[in-house]
């Protein structure tokens, strides 16, 4: 299978190459024999990664909230992630994690503040005068701590790595069996299922958050495990007619036509 006709000229191939680097590209070129051809393969796979990651947002934004409605209604608080009611408590990994997206929600609300109103912080955070010689990082973040961010401005600042982390072997007990089940509240389903399921979509995520290819047994564990999330997520039974799932139909069927058709141009070249 030929690629589409190259809209690269002859003096373009060298700068190119170098811009996306040679080493980048060696592998591609090794295959096909010509850095143009090593090129527009490149972009099409970048194509083929911007596709999958539109949908991989929606999957981990519709992910993430049903597993925050779950947890508040276990725990039945609003403030279940930054004080969940004893005796459960967050191990050292998502706790220092929920304390790192408190900081960035309250750093981001704090860069859009006047002077006056982070002058007015200073006084809650020194009110027996500013010490001498503090440097303006501790100064700012002294400030910060007396700033109220929103629940969901913390949960935004949140990765998939700390969602898909509740669904591990630590929280077994603790979480998958007294509540996150619910979320996927097929009874043949077990956590583990769920687990690797959404590390697959972890993996796949960082790689094109790296501008990494995603192709072949990968791509296909990353498509199968989307599907999976779109069926089981609230649902008994495997449904394709779930919300998330009909939402995202066309879009993952693009993708999956995309990578044939990539798939198929990479394979005529190792013929």
């Amino acid at each position: 299978m030929k690629q589409k006709s190259s809209t690269i000229r002859a003096h373009e191939i060298e700068p190119l190459t170098a811009l996306l680097s040679r080493e980048r590209l060696s592998a591609l070129i090794q295959l096909t024999g010509s850095s143009e051809c090593a090129i527009n393969l490149h972009q099409e796979t970048l194509r083929l990664g911007a596709a999958l990651m539109h949908v991989i947002a929606t999957v981990e934004i519709a992910f993430r909230n049903a597993v925050c409605d779950c947890l508040e209604q276990h725990f039945n608080t609003p403030q279940w992630l930054r004080q969940p009611p004893h005796p459960f408590a967050w191990k050292d990994t998502e706790q220092k994690k929920v304390n790192l997206a408190v900081d960035s929600a309250q750093r981001a609300e704090y860069s859009k503040l006047s002077q006056s109103k982070k002058a007015a912080l200073e006084v809650l955070a020194f009110p027996s005068g500013r010490p001498q010689n503090l440097s303006h990082l501790k100064r700012a973040k002294a400030r910060r701590q007396f700033i109220n961010v929103t629940h969901g401005k913390v949960v935004a600042e949140l990765t998939l790595h700390f969602w898909k982390r509740l669904f591990g072997p630590e929280y077994e007990q603790s979480l998958w069996r007294t509540a996150l089940k619910r979320t996927f509240p097929d009874k043949r389903l077990t956590r583990a299922e769920v687990a690797i399921q959404l590390e697959h979509i972890y993996q796949s995520r960082n790689r094109l958050a790296h501008h990494e290819p995603v192709l072949h047994v990968r791509f296909d564990d990353t498509i199968n495990a989307i599907i999976f999330v779109t069926q089981r997520l609230g649902s008994r039974l495997p449904d394709q007619s779930t919300p998330l799932a009909t939402l995202l139909d066309s879009d993952i069927k693009h993708a999956i036509a995309m990578a044939d058709t990539l798939h198929a141009t990479l394979r005529s070249y190792r013929a």
